[in-house]
């Protein structure tokens, strides 16, 4: 099978349900920003040494392939593997857990003390720009809520591990004149 189609030559795509938009649509930018998001999550993976961890990310990234389908169809009826409140509810409880296990913080963190915190950031910051593009969407279209509120709240997940990976924390000084490396 051919992975090329020669469709898309003019700048359109098919979305799930066939319909055909640009390829810049905010439809196909919203998806395809949770794509990206995926495939961080797979490269922060393999920097991981807790098997816990990896799982908890491969779940992750299993559940984006549910956002990204939904946000590829102009129907709703037609992906019917949809996120649930009880998938918010389940990272809040890692959340909660992570958060428990680390001293609290009043200052910004410098991320990067570790390759998998590293890239554990990046990955929170593709899925902050995730949620922008999906609330960009839902000023056009209906989305439902509930995708939102998940794709919100893995962000913070995605922040609270990312936190635990890090180590010794590196914190921003305001009054530091020239940083310092070790």
């Amino acid at each position: 099978m051919k992975i090329y189609t020669k469709t898309g030559d003019k700048g359109d795509t098919s979305l799930y349900d066939g319909t055909r938009v640009a390829k810049d649509d905010v439809r196909v930018e919203s998806y395809g920003t949770v794509d990206e998001l995926t495939s961080v999550l797979g490269l922060a993976k393999t920097f991981v040494e807790d098997r816990e961890i990896r799982g908890l990310l491969h779940n992750m990234q299993m559940n984006l392939f549910r956002v990204a389908g939904e946000l590829a169809t102009s129907d709703g009826t037609m992906f019917p593997h949809k996120i649930t409140d009880a998938d918010t509810t389940a990272l809040e409880e890692v959340i909660d857990a992570y958060v428990a296990r680390l001293a609290p913080v009043d200052k910004f963190i410098v991320p990067g003390n570790t390759q998998a915190s590293a890239a554990l950031h990046v990955a929170r910051t593709v899925c902050r720009r995730a949620e922008r593009r999906i609330l960009t969407l839902g000023r056009r279209t209906e989305v439902r809520a509930e995708l939102i509120k998940y794709v919100n709240r893995l962000s913070d997940a995605i922040y609270a591990v990312a936190r635990f990976l890090e180590g010794q924390q590196s914190y921003v000084e305001w009054s530091v004149a020239r940083p310092t490396f070790d």
